[in-house]
């Protein structure tokens, strides 16, 4: 793959997460979320205060060809009963366990958490 299209790829992950933020918290705006240009240092997709007081994650993106989580993912939907979320977790030798589920639903999670309070105004 060249590295513009690979560039370009992981461009539209980033847009498709702010997207997704915006949508989810509607009174946000395209000030308070945006996305980097590649290559920056640091965040994929900027936060400003009032975005991060309803959504305190700090994002990275990556779109790859391929991720062996994804047979993970696919073995819990397929062993998912009704009206459940799948929801693997995954953990490497001496790290912490990492949750790994939908990104949709993630963000809807988020709306509904803890932080949910800080209302943007």
């Amino acid at each position: 793959m060249k590295t513009s299209s690979a560039k370009a790829k992981g461009r539209r992950l980033q847009q498709w997460v702010r997207d997704r933020i915006l949508t989810a918290f509607p009174k946000l705006d395209t000030s308070d979320v945006r996305s980097t240009s590649m290559g920056a240092a640091g965040e994929d997709v900027l936060l400003a205060k009032a975005a991060r007081d309803v959504f305190p994650y700090s994002v990275e993106c990556k779109s790859l060809k391929a991720v062996s989580i994804y047979k993970h993912v696919d073995q819990a939907k397929s062993n998912c009963p009704e009206g459940a979320e799948p929801l693997v977790i995954i953990k490497a030798d001496r790290r912490k366990p990492l949750a790994v589920v939908d990104a949709d639903h993630f963000i809807e999670l988020s709306k509904g958490s803890r932080y949910e309070k800080n209302k943007v105004r």
